[in-house]
C-alpha cells in the first residue's frame, strides 16, 4: 500500500469525517489510538494526522482505508502531507511547550483540550444529507454523558433518555417565531384556574401572564442543576405518598408562598375558621359534620370537608408534598413532618402541617420532570402513584446523588438555526450566550426579562447547537453577531458512509461524481448529502432515490433550469431526464428551439448510472 496517490480533495474528505463523528469515534472506525508524534493543523484546528491519511486513502476512486500497520515503513505521513499543503506538527510544537517544559504546562494543555472539545455554542452547517441533524443526536449524549455509543439504535436509546429527563431538548427555528415563543412572552389564562387558594374565587374573565418559553426552561433546568438540595443524598423516596398542594394562587398571593417558605410549613385556606386539631376531626364523617353546622347543604366533596380532611389526615408524617404553581409547574418539595396545627392570626390560611423543605426552586419547573400529565385544580390532593416518575423527583431532592452534580450538562438544539430572525429571536439575550458572560463565569451577566421582569442569565452548563443547511440559505446571510458567538464545524458529504454497491454500481463514486458537476455549475454549498442513500440496497430504491429526491433536488437548485440538471448527472441520453423538442405556435416564427422535459418513468437504465459515473 502506498500513500502516494492521495490528493489534496482525499484529504479534507477524511478531515470533514473527522469533524462529523468526533474524535473518539474516528479513531475507533480506523483503529488508531491516540496520536502521540504528529498532527495535522488546518482551520484552527489539530487532526491525527496518521489516522487522516489512512482514512483518505479510502476516499479515493476503487481504494480502501489503510490500517495502521500498513503505514510503516515507505515515505512518512508527514512527508507526504507536507508535499500536499498541509502543515504537519509534531506533539511539541503542537502544545508550544519543549520536551523539558512539563507538569503544570501540560496539565494546562490537557485542561484546554477538555473545554475546547465541546464548544458551549456551535453549529453544524453544510449541504443537505450531510447527516447534521443525526450528528446533534450523538454529541448531545456524548456532551450529557461523555461518551457516545457507535451503534445508532444504542445511540438513539441514550438520547431518548436524556430527552425524558429534560437534559436535551430540540427544536426547529422558522420565519414566524419570535422571541415571545424562545424566551417568554404573554399568554391569557382563565381566572382562577390554578386552584390555589381555599377561597371562593370567580372562574370569569382572563389575564395575560408571562409564558416561558424552551429556552428559559432549559436555562431554569440547567441552573438548578447547578445547586445541591437540602435533602441530601440518602434521602429515601420508598413508601412514601405524595400530594399535590398550593401554597396561595400563583402569580397573585406570592406573599403566602413566601411565608411559608421561610417559616417551614405548608397552609391551606379550606375549613373555614375551625380548628381542627381535636382527634375528634380524625374522619372524613366527623369533618362533615361539624361543617354542616355551618353549611348544611355543602357536599362531602365540597372543599371545606374533602380537602381539609385531606390535610388534616390523610397526609401523614413523611408524606411528600409538591407545591404547584398553576397546573403545569412545580416550585417546591417538601417533607411534612408535623402534625396538623390551627393558627388563628393567619386569617386566610390558618391551616398548617410542619415541613422540612427538600427543594426550593428559584424558578419553577414543568411538572412533566417529575409527573405525568397535569395537575388539577384541587388545593389538596393525593397523586396517583403510577404516574409519579420518582427518578426525576430524586433528581430534584437529591441533586447530588448525579455524577458531577455541579457540572452536569444540558444540550439545546437548533434545527436549522439560520430560518429565522436571529435578532427578534434572542433580543437581548445574545451577548449572554457568549461563554464568560454565563453565570457562573468570570464576566456573568444577567438581564431583566421584558414581560416577567425576573432577573436572567444563562447557565454555564447549558451547551447550544445549532444547524444550518447552506443549501437552504447562505451562511453569509447570518447574523454577525451568532456568528461571533458560535464555534462553526462544517459538514460535507461523507463518502465512507456509502459502503454499497448496487448492480456493480459504487454509490460513493456516483454521488461524488454528482457533486463535483453540481460543485462546477452552482458551488460546493449545494452538493447532496451522502443520506440520501443511505439506506439504498437494491436497484429499485436506488431508482426511487434518484427520481423522488435527487433529481427535484437538483431542479430546485437550479431553479428549473432542466438543461444544468441533465449536465449535472450527465445525461445525454435522457436516461434520467426525457427532452422533447416544442413545435412553434401556426403565428408564432421561430428564433429559438424551445423544449419540454420529464422525468422518465420505469427501470433507469445502468447505462445511465455508467455515464453519471463517469468524469465528464
Amino acid at each position: 500500500m502506498s500513500l502516494a496517490d492521495l490528493t489534496r480533495d482525499s484529504v479534507f474528505q477524511a478531515m470533514a469525517e473527522y469533524s462529523q463523528l468526533g474524535r473518539d469515534h474516528f479513531l475507533h472506525k480506523y483503529g488508531f489510538g491516540k496520536a502521540k508524534d504528529y498532527f495535522l493543523l488546518e482551520g484552527g484546528t489539530s487532526y491525527d494526522s496518521k489516522a487522516i491519511a489512512a482514512a483518505a486513502h479510502g476516499f479515493l476512486a476503487g481504494k480502501q482505508p489503510l490500517k495502521h500497520d500498513e503505514l510503516h515503513g515507505g515515505t512518512p505521513v508527514k512527508d507526504v502531507l507536507g508535499r500536499l499543503g498541509f502543515t504537519v506538527v509534531s506533539h511539541d510544537e503542537k502544545s508550544g511547550t519543549s520536551p523539558a517544559d512539563t507538569g503544570r504546562a501540560q496539565e494546562k494543555a490537557e485542561q484546554k483540550t477538555l473545554i475546547t472539545k465541546h464548544p458551549l455554542n456551535q453549529i453544524l452547517f453544510g449541504p443537505p444529507g450531510t447527516g447534521k441533524t443525526w450528528s446533534t443526536a450523538r454529541l448531545a449524549v456524548e456532551i450529557c454523558n461523555g461518551s457516545a455509543p457507535t451503534d445508532r439504535a444504542e445511540l438513539m436509546v441514550a438520547y431518548n433518555d436524556l430527552v425524558r429527563l429534560h437534559r436535551v431538548a430540540f427544536t426547529t427555528f422558522h420565519q414566524s417565531i419570535g422571541y415571545e415563543e424562545f424566551v417568554e412572552g404573554l399568554r391569557p389564562t382563565i381566572a382562577g384556574d390554578e386552584g390555589g387558594a381555599g377561597k371562593s374565587r370567580s372562574s370569569g374573565g382572563f389575564r395575560l401572564e408571562p409564558h416561558k418559553g424552551i429556552f428559559r426552561e432549559i436555562c431554569a433546568l440547567a441552573e438548578q442543576s447547578r445547586k445541591k438540595g437540602s435533602g441530601g443524598a440518602e434521602y429515601d423516596l420508598a413508601g412514601r405518598n405524595f400530594f399535590k398542594m398550593s401554597l396561595g394562587e400563583a402569580k397573585t398571593e406570592s406573599h403566602i408562598y413566601d411565608a411559608a417558605l421561610k417559616g417551614n410549613y405548608v397552609a391551606l385556606g379550606w375549613g373555614g375558621d375551625v380548628d381542627w386539631s381535636d382527634q375528634k376531626y380524625e374522619s372524613l364523617e366527623a369533618v362533615a359534620e361539624r361543617w354542616h353546622t355551618k353549611d348544611p347543604r355543602a357536599s362531602k366533596g365540597s372543599g371545606n370537608i374533602s380537602q381539609l380532611w385531606r390535610f388534616r389526615s390523610l397526609i401523614k408524617k413523611g408524606d411528600i408534598v409538591i407545591i404547584s404553581e398553576g397546573n403545569s409547574r412545580f416550585r417546591a418539595i417538601g417533607e411534612v413532618i408535623g402534625d396538623y396545627e390551627y393558627h388563628p392570626e393567619a386569617e386566610d390560611y390558618p391551616h398548617r402541617r410542619s415541613v422540612r423543605w427538600l427543594s426550593q426552586l428559584d424558578e419553577s419547573l414543568p411538572i412533566d420532570l417529575i409527573y405525568d400529565g397535569r395537575l388539577s385544580q384541587p388545593s389538596c390532593y393525593q397523586l396517583s402513584s403510577n404516574r409519579l416518575k420518582l427518578e426525576g423527583l430524586s433528581a430534584q431532592i437529591n441533586p447530588a446523588t448525579a455524577p458531577d452534580a455541579e457540572t452536569q450538562a444540558f444540550v439545546l438544539i437548533i434545527d436549522e438555526i439560520n430560518r429565522a430572525n436571529i435578532s427578534r429571536v434572542l433580543g437581548e439575550l445574545i451577548t449572554l450566550l457568549e461563554p464568560d458572560k454565563r453565570l457562573g463565569a468570570p464576566n456573568a451577566l444577567t438581564v431583566t426579562l421584558p414581560y416577567s421582569n425576573e432577573e436572567f442569565g444563562v447557565p454555564a452548563n447549558l451547551h447550544v447547537i445549532g444547524t444550518m443547511n447552506t443549501a437552504d440559505r447562505s451562511i453569509a446571510l447570518l447574523d454577525t453577531a451568532l456568528r461571533r458567538r458560535f464555534h462553526f464545524i462544517e459538514m460535507q458529504p461523507n463518502y465512507s458512509c456509502l459502503r454499497n454497491e448496487v448492480n456493480d454500481i459504487r454509490l460513493s463514486d456516483l454521488l461524488s461524481s454528482i457533486n463535483r458537476r453540481v460543485e462546477w455549475l452552482f458551488d460546493r454549498e449545494h452538493q447532496i448529502g451522502h443520506s440520501f442513500f443511505i439506506d439504498v440496497e437494491d436497484k429499485e430504491m436506488l431508482d426511487h432515490v434518484m427520481r423522488g429526491k435527487i433529481i427535484p433536488l437538483l431542479a430546485e437548485y437550479f431553479y428549473d433550469d432542466w438543461a444544468k440538471v441533465r449536465a449535472a448527472l450527465n445525461d445525454s441520453q435522457g436516461w434520467f431526464i426525457k427532452e422533447e423538442r416544442l413545435p412553434p405556435p401556426t403565428l408564432m416564427k421561430q428564433e429559438s428551439e424551445r423544449f419540454r422535459y420529464s422525468v422518465t418513468k420505469g427501470d433507469i437504465p445502468i447505462e445511465g448510472y455508467l455515464a453519471a459515473l463517469s468524469e465528464q
